[in-house]
Order: structure tokens, then C-alpha cells, then sequence
């Protein structure tokens, strides 16, 4: 059975789903089994691709007018597809002309998963450069430390005065792992870092 999902990216009368209900249509998708979202393809929580995937039945096809209808990234799309596989549910895109039935729409499937973790790799790749820069020029991502400044000095002079690490957390009202962690940026010498 073909089973077709459309998707508009907003609630508002501007937009309809006209175009992609007639594509499916002609494709031969019963029109007592299309599903539609009104939603960004962005939102994790669409109702109808939801209720797509619990109706579709091993044998079935689930027909796209066009790719992005379906997944909001090329991942996400790889995951639903994934999804549709371990369900022995084929898919079909009608603008893009993929088919999962077909040994060449499974092969752009494998290509499209290829591309995807090579996206990620490319992602990952940048991110880590990025923060090697950043480090270079003394920028330090993250939260800013939570001890700086004259309650660091004082700090670092109770403890160098032979006050305990517990004492210094109770009487400066600092948590044991935020002064553990602002001990080790610093390198404050004393190796035993427990309170």
C-alpha cells in the first residue's frame, strides 16, 4: 500500500499542502492515507509524521513529494528512513525520484548515509579547529570560572594559612568540586585536590 506524508512549514493560510496532496494523488497514494503536518521541520514533535510511522505496515511505501517535507536535516531524514527499513517499509521521494524499491534508489539511500556521516565528520573536524584557534589567542570556551578576583585571593590565603579545603568551602559558601576545579585552572601546587 502507498502511504503519503506532506508537511508545510507553517499554520498560516498563506501556505497549503495542494502541491504535494496532487503529486501524491497522481502518484496513486489513496487519499484516505495521506497524512499532513503544519509544522517547521525543525520541530521534533510533528503529530502526523508520528502517526505515519505507526500506521505503515511491512510492505508498504511511504511516498514524499520532496525529501525535505520529510526529515529536517539530511541525518534526521537518514533516521526516519532507518527507521522505515527496520519497519520492511520502502520509501519514495517523487521530486528527487528516489526509491528504495529499486537497487539504485537503495543505492543513493547508502550514498545519501555515506554523505551524512561525512557531514558530521566535516562538523566535528571544524568544531575541534575552531577551539584549537580559540586556544591559541587565550580564549578558553565554556562557563566563565565561578571563583575569580578578590574572593580567589582570599581563597588561595586561607588555604596557604592551613585552612582545610571543607573549612574554605563552608566559610566562602563554595561548592567542593567548583573550588577542586578552580584549584586545578589555577595549579595551585598542593597535589592532594580532596577537601
Amino acid at each position: 500500500m502507498l502511504i503519503g506524508y506532506m508537511r508545510i512549514s507553517s499554520e498560516s493560510d498563506r501556505q497549503s499542502t495542494d502541491l504535494q496532496r496532487d503529486a501524491l494523488l497522481a502518484a496513486g497514494v489513496d487519499v484516505r492515507h495521506l497524512f499532513e503536518d503544519r509544522a517547521s521541520g525543525a520541530k521534533d514533535d510533528r503529530h502526523g509524521l508520528t502517526q505515519t510511522l505507526e500506521f505503515v505496515r511491512p510492505g508498504d511505501v511511504l511516498v514524499v513529494w520532496k525529501l525535505d517535507r520529510l526529515g529536517r536535516s539530511l541525518s534526521h531524514l537518514l533516521s526516519i528512513i532507518n527507521t522505515l527499513k527496520e519497519k520492511q517499509v520502502a520509501f519514495r521521494s517523487l521530486t528527487e525520484g528516489m526509491d528504495t524499491t529499486t537497487p539504485s534508489g537503495e543505492l543513493l539511500f547508502h550514498v545519501f548515509g555515506a554523505l551524512a556521516q561525512y557531514e558530521r565528520a566535516l562538523i566535528q573536524e571544524r568544531v575541534v579547529a575552531g577551539l584549537e584557534v580559540a586556544r591559541k589567542r587565550g580564549r578558553i570556551g565554556g562557563r566563565p570560572p565561578a571563583i575569580t578576583g578578590e574572593k580567589l585571593e582570599a581563597i588561595i590565603t586561607a588555604l596557604n594559612g592551613g585552612m582545610s579545603k571543607a573549612a574554605v568551602c563552608r566559610n566562602f559558601g563554595v561548592k567542593r568540586t567548583t573550588l577542586i576545579d578552580t584549584l586545578v585552572r589555577i595549579g595551585w601546587p598542593d597535589s592532594n585536590l580532596t577537601p
